[in-house]
């Protein structure tokens, strides 16, 4: 927090490409997010795997800083290098909550990625059926083949 109040650059990137607000948002630490945001922090720069601080944040369940990010914009629908979204990260993990916030910031809950796969696919895979009733009541694809078939 010094650094920052002595006006240390907010978006310096790490060996693989994380900022100090990805790190924030992976970790759930929301008000060093909240103090990263107010100090200028850039919502959607990717890391070196294509990752966001939202994909970060919805994968490990941060509900509020999933929302904070929304709430400065950030990209729902980012992809990642292998065209997982941030819905698709709290889909495969379970993270109902983070999904249900995702679609009412009309999030793309169909979309695939580069094997083919949705958010559905990831939820039904992984047991997490929360997710996948939520998905299904949102009119979620259940028809979507993947490159396995």
């Amino acid at each position: 927090m010094l650094l920052l109040e002595r006006e240390a650059e907010v978006n310096p990137t790490s060996l693989n490409g994380l900022t100090p607000l990805s790190w924030a948002a992976k970790n759930g630490h929301d008000a060093v997010v909240k103090l990263l945001l107010k100090k200028g922090a850039e919502v959607d720069l990717n890391d070196r795997d294509g990752r966001t601080p939202i994909s970060w944040a919805a994968e490990n369940g941060h509900y509020t800083v999933v929302e904070l990010l929304v709430e400065k914009e950030a990209e729902v629908d980012s992809k990642d290098f292998d065209g997982r979204t941030p819905m698709s990260w709290a889909a495969e993990n379970g993270h109902d909550t983070v999904v249900e916030l995702l679609v009412e910031n009309e999030a793309e809950i169909d979309s695939k990625d580069a094997s083919g796969r949705t958010p559905l696919s990831w939820a039904a895979e992984n047991g997490h059926d929360m997710v996948v009733k939520l998905l299904a009541e949102n009119e979620a694809g259940i028809d979507s083949n993947d490159l396995d078939g």
